[in-house]
C-alpha cells in the first residue's frame, strides 16, 4: 500500500500552473487540505502528515498559490514554511470564522474545503492575523516557560499550605522565593517527614525561575533595546516588557496606539440598541498572558507603593467613584491606559514623564 504523502506529491506534480488556492487544516498528526482552481472547482483533496518535510514534498512542489490555514499550535511554523517555499499564506483567526468554528457537521476535510473557498472569494473573511518571527517565537518561549514554572510553584505551594492547615498547623511566612525544607522545622514531627520533599521541590523551582530571570534579562539587554523605554513606567519591569514587545512585535501594525487595548482584550464591548447601551466586560481577546502581566502592573501602579505619576492619579480617581466594584474597574481600565502607553512610548522614542499633564486625563493615551 502506498503512502498518502508519497500519492500526494504524485498527484500535486500534474496539477497545471493555474492560479490555485489551497484550504489547510491542520492536525496534530496529519492535515487535510483542498485544491481549488480559478473557477471555484475542486482539484484535489488529500491528507498529508503534519512534519516539515511531507508540507515540503508536496505543497512545495506545487506552483505559486494561496494558502489559508487557522491559527492554532502548529500554524507558526507551518505559516513561515510555506511562505519560505513561495505561497502567499493567510492565517485565519480561529474564533472568527464561524463557518468552520459553528459548523454542526465538523470534520477535517470540510474544513478545508471552507477555508478553500472563503480566501478564494476574500481573504478578509477570515480575519487573517500575522504571525511573529521565529526568533521573537524562541525569545517569547523563554518567558512562557517561565509562568510554567511559575504556575506550579504556586500549586506546590498552595498544597503544602492547605495540607499544613488540615492538620491544625500553620506555614509561616509563605513567600515564594523562601520557601525550602527549613521551614518544615516549626511543624510537628509528622508533617516535617511528609512535607520536607515537597517544600525541596519548591525551593528547586525557585532556583529555575532565577535562572530564567537572569536569562531574561540578558536576551532584554543583548536584543531589544527598546525594553529600557518601556521601563522608564514605574511599575513595567523587564519581565513586563519583554513580554510587551515580543507579543506585538511590530508596533506600526496599529494604526493608532489605542488599538492595542483593544489587541490585549482590554477593551470593553458595546452593544447599542435604542436607547439601551449597557456596560459590558472587556473581551479578554489576545495574548492572556500580556494581559495578566498588564493588570499586574496596574495593581502595583495604584497600590500603596506606586509612585505618582498622572496614570497613578487617573486610576485613582476613577477608582473613587466607581461604586462597589470601583477598584475594580480602575485596575482594568488603568491595564489598558498602561497597554497605550508603551505603545506610544515605543512608537514616539519620548522620554516618559510621569507627571507631565496638569490634568490626568489629558494624558499621551494615543498618537
Amino acid at each position: 500500500m502506498k503512502k498518502i504523502s508519497t500519492v500526494a506529491v504524485k498527484q500535486s506534480k500534474n496539477i497545471s500552473g493555474k492560479k490555485l488556492t489551497i484550504g489547510l487544516d491542520l492536525g496534530d498528526r496529519s492535515s487535510w487540505y483542498c485544491v481549488l482552481d480559478e473557477a471555484g472547482e475542486v482539484l484535489l483533496e488529500q491528507k498529508l502528515s503534519t512534519t516539515p518535510k511531507a508540507m515540503k514534498d508536496v505543497i512545495g512542489a506545487m506552483p505559486r498559490c494561496r494558502i489559508a490555514l487557522e491559527t492554532g499550535m502548529h500554524s507558526p511554523w507551518v505559516s513561515r514554511l510555506l511562505s519560505d517555499l513561495g505561497h502567499e499564506v493567510i492565517v485565519a483567526h480561529a474564533r472568527n470564522v464561524r463557518l468552520i468554528g459553528e459548523s454542526r457537521k465538523k470534520d477535517d476535510r470540510v474544513d478545508a474545503r471552507t477555508l478553500a473557498r472563503l480566501a478564494r472569494i476574500d481573504p478578509q473573511l477570515l480575519s487573517p492575523v500575522k504571525h511573529r518571527s521565529a526568533k521573537a517565537q524562541a525569545d517569547l518561549t523563554v518567558i512562557r516557560a517561565r509562568a510554567g514554572l511559575v504556575r506550579s510553584r504556586t500549586a506546590l505551594i498552595n498544597t503544602a499550605r492547605g495540607l499544613t492547615k488540615s492538620y491544625g498547623e500553620r506555614l509561616r511566612g509563605c513567600n515564594p522565593r523562601n520557601m525550602n525544607p527549613e521551614k518544615a522545622q516549626q511543624l510537628s514531627p509528622e508533617l516535617q517527614a511528609a512535607l520536607e520533599p515537597l517544600l525541596a521541590a519548591i525551593e528547586s523551582l525557585s532556583e529555575r525561575i532565577h535562572e530564567y530571570n537572569q536569562q531574561i534579562e540578558k536576551i532584554a539587554r543583548e536584543s531589544y533595546p527598546q525594553v529600557a523605554r518601556l521601563e522608564q513606567v514605574k511599575g513595567v519591569g523587564t519581565l513586563i516588557a519583554l513580554t510587551y514587545l515580543l507579543t506585538l512585535e511590530d508596533p506600526h501594525r496599529f494604526r493608532k496606539s489605542r488599538d492595542v487595548g483593544c489587541y490585549v482584550g482590554l477593551q470593553p464591548g458595546r452593544r447599542n440598541s435604542g436607547k439601551s447601551e449597557p456596560q459590558l466586560h472587556i473581551s479578554k481577546e489576545g495574548d492572556p498572558y500580556l494581559r495578566t502581566l498588564l493588570v499586574q502592573g496596574a495593581h502595583h501602579i495604584l497600590g500603596p507603593f506606586g509612585a505618582d505619576s498622572d496614570l497613578r492619579r487617573w486610576g485613582l480617581k476613577l477608582a473613587e467613584r466607581g461604586g462597589k466594584n470601583g477598584k475594580k474597574r480602575a485596575v482594568i481600565a488603568t491595564a489598558r491606559k498602561l497597554a497605550v502607553l508603551l505603545h506610544r512610548l515605543w512608537v514616539s522614542g519620548e522620554a516618559y514623564e510621569p507627571l507631565r499633564n496638569s490634568h490626568p486625563s489629558a494624558m499621551p493615551a494615543a498618537a
